[in-house]
């Protein structure tokens, strides 16, 4: 006899079949992501070749553009169609040799940055004498002091009353003389913010007219707050150096100049100026299948500051998203969703690569399922928020599920959170509603001692860190590639400023510069 069973009846045993099928697919994809990112890292090999090979990526610089083209070939050798798209012009610029020596009162060699975009020395050495920006009146006073700076040096910044940084002076000093350094460091700094402006300019337009009096060139040494390290942003000047130098080194003139004694220092720095240069996005793409038409991102700035190599900003958010790539071509090499990275420029100067990414390609910003960026230093990802998306929770959540604990146990999540306004690459996407979320990682010290520093440099990554950011990347750009459903972008509420008792705002957009350093 012959069992007759109405279709129905199968129906939930191929279901419960073909969810079990679509889990144990899932699973092995992602066991293969963690098994090729723990066994087969390209990290250090992608360091060295970025940082030490190729190093600071300054916007509008050679070694930019070398990045960018040496990305581009990266990618082809792994098999992901990879491209250099231009956004815009820069100035062009390359630093050359520097050489600063006091050779009066004693010789001893000084530590010094010339900032990026300095005007260099041609083939001259200039030795003069060294003279701080002295306390007058006011600006008449400053007028009839200009002539005196004629050929010499000027150094203008606070000189600081200690180079050791505050946990140093916690762990050991006696309250009462903290709170006495604490206290004379507060007064110098308003002190020498008086000071400058009563010469009736800026920090900023300063040296252009110092530069115009006669000077040698300008001194300056931004301090960082941390053992030996300095900020090095960029120069005002248009026809002299200016050069950061060392506290150490800055504080020995100071005091020289100080006691009466009139140090003299000789300097010699080169720099190349290149006229208008292209500035470039590095984009890669893995196709996507059944939904081509939507995308999965990976995020990260790509130029640097020069003062050292750029390795945690944003070398190592560089080497996550690439790394990220190369894993997922190998063991997901047709993904539902297009696979998109960005690697912009000029984030530094103000987000521009990613900015011009965003008003140039609206049907991917359109279509986006959603965008991760790591942009703060070499430490594991601790923080996911959600930008002020009311159901980021729903798909965040359900895309963090799968990652190894090891991993995901370490990361706290705020949602809806608060959109970004600015800071990073993501924000360029939060400001017109896409769905761009930030992998903030741990400190490892940055803000002190590798941000924008002379010592953001390859010894400061810590591959075991970068290793798992680019596992948990892979895995979450997987799961958002895989999701049946589309994500939502509704806003939350963002409730007020506890500042100000105002209405929080959702960032605008802002523009591109697409020409910089030009005008």
């Amino acid at each position: 006899m012959k069992l007759k069973l109405n279709s129905l009846t199968f129906l939930p045993a191929v279901a419960l079949l073909l969810s079990s099928s679509f889990a144990h697919a899932q699973n092995s994809v992602i066991d293969q992501i963690v098994k090729e990112g723990n066994e087969n890292s390209q990290l250090e090999t992608l360091a060295r070749e970025l940082m030490d090979g190729i190093g600071p990526r300054l916007v509008g610089t050679p070694q930019m553009l070398k990045a960018n083209e040496w990305a581009v070939a990266k990618y082809k050798k792994w098999g992901v169609s990879a491209r250099n798209e231009k956004w815009g012009e820069w100035r062009g610029w390359e630093r050359g040799i520097s050489h600063i020596d006091m050779v009066y009162p004693r010789v001893k060699s000084l530590e010094g940055t010339q900032l990026a975009w300095s005007p260099g020395m041609g083939d001259k050495t200039v030795t003069a004498e060294v003279i701080a920006l002295p306390d007058l009146a006011d600006s008449a006073a400053y007028q009839a002091w200009l002539p005196s700076i004629k050929g010499k040096f000027i150094m203008i910044s606070m000189p600081q009353p200690t180079g050791r940084p505050d946990y140093n002076w916690k762990e050991f000093a006696m309250k009462e003389s903290f709170d006495k350094m604490q206290a004379d460091r507060t007064a110098k700094t308003t002190a020498w913010a008086n000071r400058i402006k009563k010469t009736g300019f800026t920090s900023r337009t300063l040296p252009v007219i110092l530069e115009n009096a006669g000077a040698a060139g300008i001194i300056t040494s931004n301090w960082s707050a941390g053992f030996g390290v300095d900020k090095i942003f960029s120069a005002y000047t248009k026809k002299v150096p200016t050069v950061d130098v060392a506290l150490e080194d800055y504080s020995l003139l100071y005091r020289l100049t100080e006691s009466g004694i009139k140090p003299k220092i000789s300097m010699h720095t080169e720099s190349k100026e290149l006229g208008v240069v292209p500035t470039y996005n590095t984009l890669a793409e893995i196709k996507g299948g059944a939904k081509a038409n939507e995308y999965v991102m990976l995020s990260a700035h790509f130029d640097s500051w020069d003062g050292g190599t750029g390795a945690t900003d944003n070398g190592t958010g560089t080497l996550t998203m690439m790394e990220a790539m190369r894993i997922l071509k190998k063991v997901y090499p047709k993904p539902k969703r297009t696979i998109l990275v960005g690697h912009w420029g000029s984030e530094e100067q103000g987000l521009n690569g990613s900015r011009a990414f965003v008003e140039d390609h609206p049907e991917i910003v359109k279509n986006l399922q959603a965008l991760f960026n790591q942009d703060n230093g070499t430490g594991r990802v601790v923080n996911i928020g959600g930008q002020g998306y009311a159901k980021a929770a729903d798909y965040i959540t359900r895309w963090l599920k799968p990652v190894p604990s090891y991993i995901r146990d370490s990361i706290k999540t705020s949602f809806p959170g608060v959109p970004g306004a600015g800071g990073s690459d993501f924000a360029s996407f939060v400001a017109v509603g896409a769905p761009g979320f930030s992998l903030s990682s741990l400190g490892w010290s940055y803000g002190n001692y590798t941000w924008h520093t002379n010592r953001d440099t390859y010894d400061k990554i810590v591959f075991d860190d970068v290793r798992r950011n680019a596992i948990l990347t892979a895995i979450l750009i997987y799961m958002a590639s895989e999701d049946a459903e589309r994500t939502s972008t509704e806003r939350a509420p963002l409730g007020t400023n506890p500042r100000t008792g105002q209405p929080l705002k959702w960032p605008e957009q802002v523009k591109a510069t697409r020409r910089g350093g030009l005008d």
